[in-house]
């Protein structure tokens, strides 16, 4: 008979590698999920609605001390601590029924890494079944895991006695290789917690490991799109003429295959429509997991504008239920690299190309702006930088992962592009938003090579080189500068920016070469601005 004694835990009613659909009805069975009028499972996550990125820990060992770049994000956890810890949420899921998972991550077998879930929760299980690769019988029979996640949400952290900032907590223990998540219903700290993981394993073995959507063109070639929530990475990738590799988080391996990590799909919900989106709403069906949704009064039928519950309202679904997909999740040949950028303040160019330096100082800057309304208090834009556009998930040294972008380029002499999905003609409230057809317009002149022999000019305060014309786009708003009636208010504007991105890099700088320090703006507040204009 099967148990999971070697991992300290005792439960006698397991239930190993149960079916979607009975995990589904387990959930139902307890109570803890409703059936959507579009067949699909939901659920919600309780107290916790997203992330806790001040409870995320890693165990600071012989395997990490010297390699991980300690501070706010990578915060440490002693060996000690965490073996008390575990030896606590183990015996508190002794007594109940657990729920067991295997599958994998990395979709390019050679990279390929085993991962065994235990959970406390049926749709937690279903989850992990979404998002990670899903195996054959024949591989599920002398499996072997690689790394275990634990994940015990009703379990509460006692602070004082087991040192952790609260009651909840997601540690990662490398010499272990197991992810212990506590305290938090929310599913995506057991993805984020393996994604972490890969982001410290890959560089070892030579691949860059990215938080970015990839697709695929009828040559061949393969197109990456980084960028923060709301810049437009998931609506970017998903290109009727293009197939979808993936649309979270990838590896570039040293002989250039570009390959998926994950086996599914994990995307915001909120204010969705079919018009809007079309692949995600048409994805959410029977398979797929909805997270804090609420349904219109006295129905089934998910109300996907309201935010009651959270602004951060999600689906999970498996990659198939995308049809325009590549199986398996791989590509080669990268051409072009674009970093999406929402400038609220409407001072970036729509579109730029970048040189190797530049592109690692814009990927360690990792900018987009947050917007009046998006968070209590805010009324004016405000600036917003996550190093390699995906900081909370990166346990190395920014430059590290900067550097083998760079290096990437060189060596492939792929294309990186700076797509300004924001404002233009004034900041958020003066200016208007830069129109989607645009965007999709620039891009896919870019894939199309329609820029390659563009002429260019530099902008004088960013330094950024921008074509003079893109078939399909209006050649007044390729320069910020010209869509603003006061340039003089472009230009101090524009040049704040720049310092708000000179005082970001100041905490890298000491890890970066030269190279990526000049990538950045030509100017700041403290030049005079007549010998560059």
């Amino acid at each position: 008979m099967k148990n999971l004694n070697k991992y300290g835990i005792k439960s006698e009613n397991i239930q190993w590698q149960l079916s979607k659909d009975q995990l589904t009805q387990e959930t139902i069975d307890k109570k803890m999920g409703t059936i959507a009028d579009s067949g699909t499972l939901a659920i919600n996550t309780g107290k916790f609605t997203g992330r806790s990125p001040q409870d995320r820990f890693i165990v600071k060992d012989a395997i990490t001390e010297n390699d991980v770049w300690w501070g706010k994000i990578n915060i440490p956890f002693a060996s000690e601590d965490f073996d008390k810890l575990y030896d606590k949420v183990v015996d508190y899921l002794g007594d109940k029924e657990v729920y067991v998972h295997d599958g994998a991550v990395c979709a390019d077998s050679r990279y390929q890494v085993n991962v065994r879930t235990v959970t406390e929760y049926p749709w937690s299980a279903f989850f992990v079944n979404n998002m990670f690769l899903r195996l054959k019988d024949s591989e599920l029979e002398n499996f072997e895991e690689d790394w275990l996640v634990v994940d015990a949400p009703g379990f509460l952290a006692d602070p004082a006695v087991d040192k952790t900032r609260a009651s909840n907590f997601a540690i990662l223990n490398f010499t272990k290789k197991i992810a212990l998540v506590g305290g938090t219903g929310y599913t995506g700290e057991m993805k984020k917690g393996i994604f972490s993981a890969l982001n410290f394993l890959l560089p070892k073995q030579d691949v860059l490991p990215m938080h970015c959507s990839a697709n695929l063109g009828e040559g061949g070639d393969t197109a990456l799109f980084f960028g923060l929530s709301g810049t437009g990475k998931t609506t970017l990738s998903a290109d009727p003429n293009r197939k979808l590799i993936g649309d979270d988080e990838h590896g570039w391996t040293k002989d250039d295959v570009i390959f998926n990590f994950e086996g599914g799909c994990y995307a915001k919900v909120i204010d969705l429509t079919e018009e809007k989106e079309p692949d995600i709403y048409k994805a959410i069906k029977k398979g797929a997991l909805l997270e804090n949704i609420v349904y219109k009064e006295g129905t089934s039928e998910v109300d996907y504008f309201d935010a009651s519950i959270t602004q951060n309202t999600r689906v999970s679904y498996p990659i198939d239920h995308i049809n325009n997909i590549i199986e398996p999740s791989l590509g080669k040949n990268p051409k072009n690299v674009f970093f999406l950028t929402c400038d609220a303040f409407g001072v970036l160019p729509p579109v730029s190309k970048l040189t190797p330096g530049q592109a690692a100082y814009h990927f360690m800057s990792g900018y987009t702006a947050k917007v009046a309304g998006t968070e209590a208090g805010i009324t004016e834009p405000v600036p917003a930088f996550s190093a390699c556009f995906g900081a909370p998930f990166m346990p190395l040294h920014p430059a590290k992962y900067a550097e083998m972008l760079s290096d990437k380029m060189k060596e492939t002499g792929v294309n990186v592009w700076l797509i300004n999905t924001g404002w233009s003609g004034g900041k958020y409230g003066v200016g208007n938003r830069i129109k989607l057809k645009y965007t999709r317009a620039m891009i896919t002149d870019i894939l199309e090579g329609k820029l390659d022999d563009m002429e260019y000019s530099m902008n004088p305060i960013f330094g950024l080189h921008v074509p003079k014309y893109c078939p399909g786009v209006p050649s007044e708003i390729l320069d910020p500068m010209n869509t603003w009636v006061d340039k003089g208010q472009y230009i101090k504007t524009a040049i704040q920016l720049a310092h708000s991105f000179h005082l970001n890099f100041e905490k890298f700088a000491n890890g970066s070469s030269q190279e990526i320090i000049e990538g950045g703006p030509l100017i700041d507040e403290h030049h005079h601005l007549g010998e560059h204009v």
